[in-house]
This record gives C-alpha cells, sequence and structure tokens, in this order.
C-alpha cells in the first residue's frame, strides 16, 4: 500500500512538473508581440527589425534542436531539461537590463532553452506516460498556450496599468521559470538513472525518411503561420484602429481559442488510425480565418481570431501527436522532434520579418494575408502525408 502511494504521488509529482515546464515554452515569446509597438518606440526598431527580434527565438530552435535528442541520451532527459531551465531564467534577466543588444542576447538564450525543451516534451511524454500520450499531450499543449494566451493579454496591462513597463512586464513571466526549476530539481533526486539512456538499438537517420519529412513541413508551416500571427496580429489591428490594450486581448483570444481543442484533439488523433479528418479540419479553419480578416466586415475580427485560434490549437497539438504517432519509442520520438522541429522552424523563421516586410513594401496587409492563405494550402498537402498510418522508420 505505501509503495502504492509512493508511486502515485510520483506521477502526480511528474504531471505537474510537466505542467510547469510546457507553462515556459510559450508566455516568453507571446509576450513580445503586443509589446512590439512600445519596444520599437522606445530602442527606434523597424518593423523588419521588430519581425528579427521574434524571430530569434525560432532561429535557436531550428539550430539547436538537432542537439537535444543526442544530449538527452548522452545526459538523461531530466539533467537536460534542468539545465535547459537555467538557461531559460538567464534570458529572462537579460532581456530586460536596457539595450537592443542585450534585448537580443536575453532572446537568443530564451529561444536556446525553448528549443531543447521542445524537441524533448514529446519523448518525455512518450516515456513516462506510455499509455496515456494523447491524454499528456492534450494536458502539456493546454499549459503552453494557456501561459502563452495569458502572457499575450497581460502584457500590455503589466507595462502601461501597473507603469512596470515594457521591461517589467517581460520580466514578468521568469516567475514561471523558477517554479519549473524548483519542480525539476525534486525529479532530478527521484530519477531513475537508466530512463532516458540509449538503448544501443541501431539508428535510422530519418533525414531519408519521407515520412519524416512531411511530419516536419508539417509542423513548419504551422509554426510559420502561428509565429506569423503572434508577430503581427495587434500591429494589424491597431492599423484598423483597434487600441494597443484591446489588440492584446484579442491576440489573447486568438490563443485562449485553441485551449479546448488542443487537449480534444490529441485524445482523438490517438484513436484514429489515420488522423487525415483532422488535417482538412485544420486547413478548413485557418483558410476560413484569414478569408475573414481578407475579405470579410471588420466588426467581425474578433470572430476571424477565434476561427484562426481554433485552426491553430488543430495544428499545434496534431503536428505535437504525430511525433509519437509516426515513432516505435521514446527516443525516437525524440529524433523525429529534434528535425521537425529543426527544419520545421527554420522555415517557420522567415514567416514574421517576410510577413513584416511585405507590409512595409505594400503599405497594407493584404499580400501578407495571401501569403498565410498560400502556406495554408501547403499545409493541408503535407499533412495528408503525414496523417497516414505508418512509422518512419517504415516509409
Amino acid at each position: 500500500m505505501e509503495a502504492r502511494s509512493t508511486t502515485k504521488a510520483a506521477l502526480i509529482m511528474s504531471i505537474i512538473s510537466v505542467i510547469f515546464l510546457a507553462a515556459n515554452l510559450r508566455a516568453p515569446i507571446t509576450s513580445v508581440g503586443p509589446l512590439v509597438p512600445f519596444i520599437r518606440e522606445d530602442l527606434g526598431l523597424s518593423n523588419t527589425a521588430a519581425g528579427i527580434l521574434t524571430t530569434v527565438p525560432l532561429l535557436a530552435f531550428a539550430v539547436l534542436s538537432p542537439f537535444a535528442s543526442r544530449l538527452a541520451r548522452t545526459f538523461g532527459m531530466e539533467i537536460v531539461l534542468f539545465v535547459s531551465l537555467l538557461f531559460l531564467l538567464a534570458g529572462h534577466l537579460f532581456r530586460p537590463l536596457g539595450s537592443v543588444s542585450l534585448l537580443f542576447i536575453g532572446t537568443i538564450l530564451i529561444g536556446a532553452a525553448i528549443a531543447v525543451d521542445n524537441v524533448l516534451m514529446p519523448a518525455l511524454v512518450k516515456e513516462k506516460f506510455a499509455n496515456y500520450v494523447g491524454w499528456m499531450t492534450g494536458v502539456y499543449t493546454v499549459a503552453m498556450n494557456l501561459s502563452g494566451a495569458l502572457a499575450s493579454g497581460l502584457s500590455v496591462p503589466l507595462a502601461s496599468a501597473t507603469g512596470f513597463g515594457w521591461r517589467g512586464s517581460l520580466s514578468c513571466w521568469a516567475v514561471l521559470t523558477v517554479v519549473a526549476l524548483t519542480l525539476w530539481a525534486l525529479q532530478l533526486r527521484s530519477r531513475k538513472k537508466a530512463s532516458s539512456r540509449p538503448d544501443g538499438s541501431k539508428r535510422r537517420s530519418l533525414w531519408k525518411s519521407r515520412l519524416a519529412w512531411q511530419v516536419t513541413l508539417f509542423m513548419g508551416l504551422q509554426s510559420l503561420l502561428f509565429y506569423s500571427l503572434i508577430t503581427w496580429l495587434p500591429a494589424m489591428l491597431q492599423d484598423k484602429g483597434m487600441n494597443p490594450e484591446m489588440s492584446g486581448w484579442a491576440l489573447f483570444l486568438f490563443q485562449f481559442a485553441q485551449l479546448p481543442f488542443m487537449f480534444i484533439v490529441p485524445v482523438i488523433a490517438e484513436k484514429m488510425k489515420t488522423q487525415t479528418p483532422l488535417v482538412w479540419a485544420t486547413f478548413m479553419l485557418k483558410a476560413a480565418g484569414i478569408g475573414g480578416f481578407l475579405f470579410g466586415s471588420p466588426s467581425l475580427v474578433w470572430l476571424w481570431a477565434v476561427m484562426l485560434g481554433i485552426g491553430a490549437g488543430f495544428a499545434f497539438s496534431l503536428a505535437m501527436m504525430l511525433f509519437a504517432l509516426r515513432s516505435r519509442n521514446a527516443m525516437q520520438a525524440a529524433d523525429l522532434s529534434a528535425m521537425a522541429q529543426s527544419f520545421g522552424y527554420l522555415l517557420a523563421a522567415f514567416g514574421p520579418p517576410l510577413f513584416g516586410s511585405l507590409y512595409d513594401i505594400t503599405k497594407g496587409w493584404t499580400l501578407p494575408l495571401f501569403l498565410l492563405l498560400v502556406v495554408s494550402v501547403f499545409l493541408l498537402l503535407v499533412g495528408i502525408g503525414a496523417a497516414k498510418d505508418r512509422y518512419v522508420t517504415e516509409a
């Protein structure tokens, strides 16, 4: 009985640790978008430079993701996750210190930490919660995006109403990192040393797998769409006459609308032989939202934001679930996640600066939105391939 209670307590602690780790994977990034006008004015950044600021984490994801699974094989997942949180805390401390260079250095550290955590989360879930992969994928994606939504909605009020300014507003999210660090320190004390070690089996290069590339492109294209909107939706709404605080809450709504579906979609996807219907639903939601911003009534911008948010929830949670569904074990899931998030985020990194540059050139949002519509079509095409019932070692 005592052993059973200890096991149950350890399971609950693992779930809480995963939730707080996930809560750190979006807030440090999504808190920036609504504050871009303040940062741009304070530091004299152009739209393109502001786009690059939000692209830096994506470039870090692209560069560092391939190393995450190797580090986990060498040192164990728990140690790597703990050290990544130390880097994340350092990034929180550097970012608001007062200059453009420190702002970018802090952003690089944050991107590096989140890159590692992004890759290892699907593998961690597949290893520690093998019988509840869909459920736990839903839990951590909801935690990730709920914190991201709150960061978007609260960034401007924290900066203005409290007198913190954009620097103080960005610093507030370090609290989540401190909590996560504490929990993972406890996980390190009780971890099983063999849990994340290499199994000695021969590894096939996923870079030669067509299915792995389809999963990678699905991840990359949905990320390009998400980060372009996270960065520029507030500015786009402000150009349409919405005040900065309301545009921040519109971005909050965009992310909040994702949450129920981020829990539901992985649970459904795990039970389906093929996830093609979910891919089609993702495309239709995204196309409807983008089309609404292009051709719909300005009075319905909240509806378009909700539709885009639901579509983003479908896309992201399905991408996370594909890492587990298309792999045979936790380390293969980490390898697939590393590949998808490396190349995928490199692709996504072009989104925000390209979106901003198109606006600078055309002085309007029509061409940038058409770009997102075209990207949505390609997302559908690669998603249909990624949704087939196969493993990456077979295709």
